[in-house]
């Protein structure tokens, strides 16, 4: 009888834990240096904003994407934002820069197997709502975007109700696809595609792809748990340990750069959070690693809102 990844997790959380990530280093075999430029590949730098720690990581990277010219996607809870207004709108509103709700306060909107069962409707509502409200009343521009709190491997497909609420509220686009199969990391770097077959062909889904960086790093003290399918369908983006350096980060996010022009890709873009980086690399030596590769690449700079443009007439 197959048992899926998903009900394996489900049914027995234990026992998933492991005494060390799987042993594949990261190989430069597995990138593609030598494939050519794609200027129709864009690069998104993403962040998923979403407690009071994320303030003094904001100024860093904030000064890093203006000293390099770097756009951005901030996705902000609203209670984060609620907390200090003021500040995050000095910060952000800089042109390079796209603010998205990354709802109110970070409840699920749909079950995730590792991290929790999603809240009632009704609760949904004010983290879909309330959250575009407020971040429009403080920039006064349009929120066109929702990333929902930690993300799911299989978006919001078949979420009727929830992709409804989304739908009403006046978002264009979601970014809920940041797992890969069975809620197995790293996210593999799939195409934005539209909710058509849920009847809402005029809603976006724009994935993220990649590691949540935070577990990279052990941050959220999940020790080392078993994350990732076997065989990996991109082994070269599994480190052997956890990341102890910003070099060491850099090597995941290049695999992901580097395939993502080989494979032709519309877009690329890690799941990164401002709190973790922090905690991490305060310089932000990582960022302008990744930043420069991605130049060096030809990669087009963008932001979800961008690239939402691109995709609809």
């Amino acid at each position: 009888m197959h048992v899926s990844r998903r009900e394996l997790i489900s049914a027995a959380a234990a026992a998933t834990i492991a005494s060390h990530l799987p042993q594949t280093r990261v190989n430069a075999a597995d990138t593609a240096s030598n494939a050519p430029a794609n200027p129709a590949t864009r690069y998104i730098a993403a962040y998923d904003t979403e407690s009071p720690a994320c303030l003094p990581a904001c100024r860093r990277i904030v000064a890093v994407h203006r000293r390099l010219e770097m756009p951005a996607t901030f996705f902000i809870t609203g209670r984060t934002l609620e907390a200090n207004a003021k500040e995050y709108k000095e910060l952000f509103s800089d042109p390079l820069f796209e603010v998205a709700s990354h709802t109110w306060s970070h409840k699920l909107l749909r079950d995730n197997a590792l991290c929790g069962r999603a809240v009632s409707l009704d609760e949904q509502r004010e983290e879909v709502f309330r959250s575009k409200e407020f971040i429009e009343s403080v920039f006064e521009r349009p929120c066109i975007g929702l990333r929902p709190a930690v993300g799911f491997d299989n978006a919001l497909k078949g979420a009727a109700d929830t992709l409804k609420l989304i739908h009403d509220a006046g978002y264009r686009y979601v970014s809920s696809l940041l797992w890969g199969p069975d809620c197995s990391m790293p996210a593999l770097i799939e195409p934005p595609f539209h909710y058509g077959p849920d009847n809402f062909a005029d809603l976006w889904e724009l994935p993220g792809h990649g590691w949540h960086e935070n577990l990279l790093k052990n941050h959220n003290r999940w020790g080392a748990r078993r994350l990732t399918l076997w065989p990996s369908p991109m082994p070269g983006a599994i480190p052997n340990d956890f990341v102890k350096t910003p070099q060491d980060e850099f090597a995941v996010n290049r695999v992901f750069l580097e395939h993502a022009l080989q494979a032709n890709k519309p877009q690329i873009s890690f799941i990164w959070h401002p709190w973790s980086l922090h905690q991490f690399d305060p310089e932000m030596k990582m960022l302008e690693l990744t930043f420069t590769h991605a130049h060096t690449l030809n990669l087009t700079p963008s932001t979800y809102a961008s690239l939402h443009q691109s995709l609809t007439p």
